[in-house]
């Protein structure tokens, strides 16, 4: 029998999916990705080709595992892999047919707003905060439950199945979860806390479906997944699969298992993961924090049956995806990394401010009608302004969300730890501590949303003895610290400001 010296974690995100393994320690060992169609049939449409997903991920495990050795340089199998953990894309929404395996729609991303006409349907009847006591969340189109609606009211036939119980929902980690472990043939229908707690159809207390709200909703109970921990051992893979009888024991969303590889264990511990979007989260501890600053109460995370750790989220819709709309669409870079040397070709932003709402603004507005604007130019201004203006809008969107978040908790933040794509840019971490005013941390193994996951299968199993050894795992590898004067820090979030004010009420209602 061999040892079990490994664990693998599967990442399913927004543009790509991974299979990362990691050793005892947390390094990486061997990874492999691959990005799948990016779809979008109308404007605020935004959709993912479910099965593509499915066999990318499959992909993904074979190609981690061909590249996998030991220190000795044995190839590594399923007989060294301890445990498998699962993260993914949170509010991202799937339905499909029990019987077939076989997607009834593709998947309606997280960023999806067309489903504004359900939402304002469920706001009527008490307003878009009625159900936030809760559910922790302000109606919008952010949550996976219009999106199952839009799903169940205009695929044809869907709605007749669904009560049938033919069909079943998931965000992706029940999705690959489900396929992981059997698909038609016996495969496991769940979801973890963390995950259903971006439904907006789970309390956040009794982590439990919500009936009254499903009813509302026209959602048969019958088609959510069992709600588990995020770390416990709920099944093994499939048999004829390449990673056949290993234990399937983390399920966590993206942005929790970040926050779990960053060890933010403590209330008051935040980390801020800049990818297609930006999420920044803190740890408040036991006990569900209500916010009045437009902040998402979640579970952060929950380890068997231990308590429930919940957490404040401020989320960013754009961020990366505004690096690549100015590769894809304007075309101004060949390519991601290109925006940094871009950038760097001016001093300053030259006056010019990107507010990125090309799906509304998120937090702390959430202002489904406001619509992305450049504000400030003048024919002084080049392409490098216009980077260096998209790079800013990230950070200043995350002070904006820091703000809300330490008024709602009444915790001012000692530094912030950072993990995801962009941190690559030492000019955005810069800016960003200049713009927070706090030091800036990047982590070793800047991979924490696999790692995270990673870590909850791990300690499901016994791989690792529990968050301790989480936190002798991490382990800084760079800082960033304030520097600029707080008059220009003042000056610059002032501006900012204003530009986000010529967002707002952009949809012209006579036009669908």
């Amino acid at each position: 029998m061999s040892q079990k010296n490994f664990v693998l974690a599967i990442d399913q995100g927004t543009t790509s999916s991974r299979a990362i393994i990691f050793d005892h320690s947390g390094r990486i060992v061997s990874v492999g990705q691959m990005e799948h169609e990016q779809i979008f049939p109308h404007a605020g449409w935004v959709e993912h080709d479910a099965m593509e997903i499915w066999n990318n991920v499959r992909e993904v495990i074979g190609r981690a595992l061909a590249t996998a050795t030991t220190n000795v340089g044995k190839a590594i199998n399923h007989h060294d892999i301890a445990a498998v953990g699962v993260t993914n894309q949170r509010e991202t929404t799937i339905v499909w047919d029990k019987n077939t395996g076989i997607p009834v729609y593709n998947a309606i991303v997280w960023q999806d707003t067309r489903s504004q006409d359900l939402v304002n349907r469920l706001a009527a009847n008490g307003g878009p905060d009625r159900w936030r006591p809760f559910v922790g969340e302000t109606l919008s189109t952010y949550a996976s439950i219009t999106k199952l609606m839009w799903i169940l009211e205009n695929v044809p036939g869907a709605r007749e199945k669904a009560e049938a119980g033919d069909l079943l929902f998931g965000n992706p980690d029940t999705w690959v979860i489900w396929n992981l472990t059997g698909g038609v043939n016996g495969g496991l229908h769940i979801t973890d806390v963390t995950n259903a707690s971006r439904t907006m159809l789970m309390d956040l207390k009794t982590l439990q479906w919500r009936e009254d709200i499903c009813q509302e909703a026209g959602i048969p109970m019958s088609m959510l997944p069992a709600i588990k921990s995020s770390a416990e051992v709920y099944g093994e893979c499939r048999q004829d699969g390449l990673l056949a009888g290993v234990p399937v024991a983390g399920d966590l969303g993206d942005q929790q298992a970040a926050t779990f590889g960053q060890a933010c264990f403590e209330p008051g511990m935040a980390k801020n993961t800049y990818g297609t979007g930006c999420f920044m989260l803190m740890n408040t501890g036991t006990e569900p924090q209500p916010s009045e600053n437009g902040m998402i109460t979640t579970v952060c995370y929950k380890i068997g049956d231990q308590p429930t750790v919940y957490a404040l989220e401020g989320s960013i819709a754009v961020t990366g995806s505004l690096i690549q709309w100015l590769r894809d669409n304007l075309k101004i870079i060949d390519s991601a990394p290109e925006v940094n040397e871009l950038a760097a070709s001016v001093e300053d932003n030259g006056g010019v401010y990107f507010v990125p709402a090309f799906s509304g603004l998120f937090a702390p507005y959430w202002k489904g009608d406001a619509r992305g604007s450049i504000v400030g130019m003048t024919r002084y201004n080049t392409k490098g302004h216009i980077a260096r203006a998209a790079l800013e809008a990230t950070a200043f969107q995350t002070r904006e969300v820091l703000d809300a978040m330490e008024a709602d908790s009444g915790v001012k933040l000692g530094q912030l730890r950072v993990d995801g794509g962009m941190t690559a840019s030492d000019m955005l971490m810069q800016f960003q501590s200049d713009m927070l005013g706090v030091p800036v941390v990047l982590p070793v193994v800047a991979e924490t949303t696999a790692l995270g996951a990673a870590y909850a299968a791990g300690i499901a199993v016994g791989f690792w003895s529990g968050t301790q050894d989480v936190i002798d795992n991490w382990q800084e590898d760079k800082r960033w610290t304030p520097a600029i004067e707080d008059a220009e820090r003042d000056r610059q979030l002032r501006l900012w400001k204003k530009a986000v004010t010529r967002t707002f009420d952009w949809v012209d209602e006579d036009v669908k």
